[in-house]
């Protein structure tokens, strides 16, 4: 059975839960969340996900993004993901949030309230290998420079949510 994602209203208030599968194919509006992780040098830890991924494989993304489970408050699910997806455990605190709607090649479309968190470590990254195939710290400027030159190497929510995220910084 796969996990039970939160839907949501526009005011992020719950109105149901439905499997992963039929959530994207119907495009319905879910609960997620982003984290973005920087070092003491602020570069933004970036991951690529892996092949396996049902949607955006290969593509370079944010630290970390997934979605609570039934009855697990984000704070929680931001901390237990970090861990399982990236083998990180730092502190975390709550920016902004978006909503967005993307349709992908496959037929599946990502619809979320996106709450996003920043976190700052210098662990070195001990990812799931079925998440996750390849990481790299880079600093802004230059993941500006590579989302102008190569938009497609990168997720849509990476992209969509970017210029809040370097508002946050003030850069």
């Amino acid at each position: 059975m796969e996990d039970l994602l939160i839907l949501v209203d526009e005011n992020d208030r719950q109105i149901g839960t439905l499997e992963k599968t039929p959530v994207h194919e119907q495009g319905l509006l879910h609960r997620a969340f982003s984290i973005f992780i920087f070092n003491s040098a602020n570069e933004l830890l970036l991951q690529q996900r892996a092949e396996g991924k049902y949607h955006s494989p290969g593509l370079w993304t944010n630290t970390c993004c997934s979605h609570p489970r039934q009855g697990e408050e984000v704070e929680n699910a931001v901390h237990r993901r970090l861990l399982e997806e990236m083998g990180i455990a730092c502190e975390l605190e709550f920016q902004f949030s978006f909503k967005y709607k993307h349709a992908f090649d496959n037929g599946l479309t990502e619809h979320e309230l996106d709450h996003v968190y920043f976190g700052y470590s210098d662990q070195k990254p001990q990812p799931n290998q079925e998440e996750v195939q390849d990481w790299k710290y880079v600093p802004i400027p230059q993941l500006k420079q590579e989302l102008e030159q190569s938009p497609e190497t990168y997720s849509p929510w990476l992209r969509i949510c970017l210029p809040e995220v370097l508002t946050k910084l003030n850069v």
